[in-house]
């Protein structure tokens, strides 16, 4: 791989001990870069023992600390050439009753690493944050009589009948969902979305106004090893898992046709290098998916016929708040500008992931604890 700024050598990672992060310093060291992590550690992702992860390679230069701290981000930043922003807390149900936390995190740490940035003396050549599809709200969609419909949330009443599907907020049609490009209007449904809008727009707005390359890469459905399957507000593919691990049914709300756009990690990991490598990459924002429309039930399903458990699905036609219908990614624009174009197929990608899962041990199903919060925050809708 060519890299366009010779000069770019050393990276530092915001949360780089988690899922994402420690894919993507393994994939720089096989590039030849140095890597620096910052990690809290938090214990809803490592435990409650806060230790450093197994998988985090001895190359890497590992920091203990915290995106809130300023003089850990200052000390953090010292010869640094480039950073992938990751750090942030994760979930949309628990971001609607942990606000402040999610806002001090998610928000204010992006704030104080583009502090330091304005403030500081620095090396910084490059910033690439980690956006998430969430912030679209619903996906695009098309009403056979109006067009191109963005449509809002769905109306409560629709929803207490389960009546899952959006409709056309002009003439009442049935919405048929379409790929969702980079242009379409944000429309954040949790303080979870909201915070990672907050943090895009943030690292974009600063980039440019001193003159710091700067790439969003809005993240879909990430999947894959490593992933906390203990941590009840992860990626649904690894919440299923911990239930079968455990030989519980995976719990699937609405009537489980709703869909994802699911992206392994390899795939995602060669997009994060392109931004970083691309000049033509620079201020600008990009979906990372796969384009292609995976059901929730199919999810379940196809992970329970790789693990080869004889368990149903609990599917219990209830609403969360914070929840969309559709949402996939129209991926044209990195494909176009930056040669993007996944290689994992989901089949191959599920199987890598449940390799992973069945050599695990001592997983916990917090699930039930999950949703014991969501109904005593009036999360849910029955």
């Amino acid at each position: 791989m060519v890299n366009y700024l010779k000069n770019i050598r050393r990276i530092l990672i915001t949360g780089g001990a988690g899922f994402i992060g420690s894919h993507l310093a393994d994939g720089l060291l096989e590039q030849g870069y140095d890597v620096r992590v910052l990690d809290n550690l938090e214990p809803q992702v490592h435990g409650a023992l806060q230790q450093k992860p197994e998988y985090l390679k001895e190359q890497i230069e590992f920091v203990k600390g915290d995106i809130q701290d300023r003089n850990t981000i200052r000390e953090c930043l010292e010869g640094i050439d480039a950073i992938f922003h990751f750090a942030a807390n994760v979930g949309i149900g628990q971001s609607m009753y942990q606000i402040a936390n999610y806002i001090s995190v998610n928000t204010t740490g992006t704030a104080n690493l583009l502090d330091c940035l304005v403030h500081e003396e620095h090396t910084v050549k490059k910033v690439i944050v980690a956006s998430s599809m969430s912030i679209y709200g619903e996906g695009k969609y098309s009403c056979p009589n109006c067009g191109v419909i963005f449509p809002k949330q769905r109306e409560t009443a629709d929803l207490q009948a389960k009546l899952w599907e959006l409709k056309c907020p002009t003439c009442s049609a049935l919405l048929t969902p379409l790929p969702t490009d980079e242009s379409k209007p944000l429309y954040p449904s949790s303080i979870y979305a909201q915070s990672k809008r907050h943090q895009e727009e943030m690292v974009l707005l600063v980039g440019e106004t001193y003159g710091i390359p700067t790439v969003a890469l809005r993240f879909f459905n990430v999947y894959g090893p490593r992933q906390a399957l203990s941590n009840p507000y992860t990626g649904v593919c690894a919440i299923f898992s911990s239930r079968l691990k455990n030989h519980t049914p995976p719990v699937i709300y609405e009537d489980g046709l709703q869909s994802r756009d699911f992206i392994h990690i390899h795939d995602l990991v060669a997009a994060n290098l392109l931004a970083l490598t691309k000049q033509a990459a620079n201020y600008e924002i990009f979906n990372v998916g796969t384009g292609v429309p995976v059901t929730i039930l199919e999810i379940a399903q196809v992970l329970i016929d790789t693990m080869q458990i004889d368990i149903e699905p609990q599917i219990i036609n209830q609403f969360r708040k914070g929840d969309i219908r559709h949402c996939f990614a129209d991926i044209s624009k990195i494909r176009n500008t930056l040669n993007f174009k996944p290689k994992i197929s989901f089949q191959e990608g599920i199987h890598d992931l449940i390799t992973w899962v069945t050599a695990q041990t001592d997983v916990e199903d917090k699930f039930p604890q999950v949703h014991s919060e969501l109904n005593k925050y009036k999360l849910t809708i029955d």
